[in-house]
């Protein structure tokens, strides 16, 4: 089971506060992760070639065209400040 440390560290990365009951309710979770994953590890996968998805053959794709959503003038409605097609903002950087 991965003990407080583990993920105390995790959750100072991410920048996130997490109480001590929750430290322990995530402790519990990543055991259960970490066990699924064990698991997974006593698959026998020598004769299975890899993927990268199901459609390696052919890859169906659309011309990227530009297309107006006609949707710009309702959406600059709704903007308190407005300089022609844009958003106008107060400068927030001195």
């Amino acid at each position: 089971m991965p003990d407080r440390k583990i993920v105390e560290y995790v959750a100072s990365l991410a920048r996130i506060g997490i109480s001590s009951e929750e430290t322990e309710h995530l402790s519990g979770q990543l055991s259960k992760i970490l066990g699924h994953i064990d698991k997974l590890k006593e698959l026998n996968v020598d004769n299975v070639e890899p993927m990268r998805g199901p459609h390696l053959e052919n890859n169906i794709f659309r011309k990227d065209e530009v297309v107006s959503s006609g949707v710009q003038e309702d959406i600059l409605k709704n903007a308190p400040l407005r300089e022609g097609n844009y958003f106008k903002i107060p400068k927030v950087i001195e």
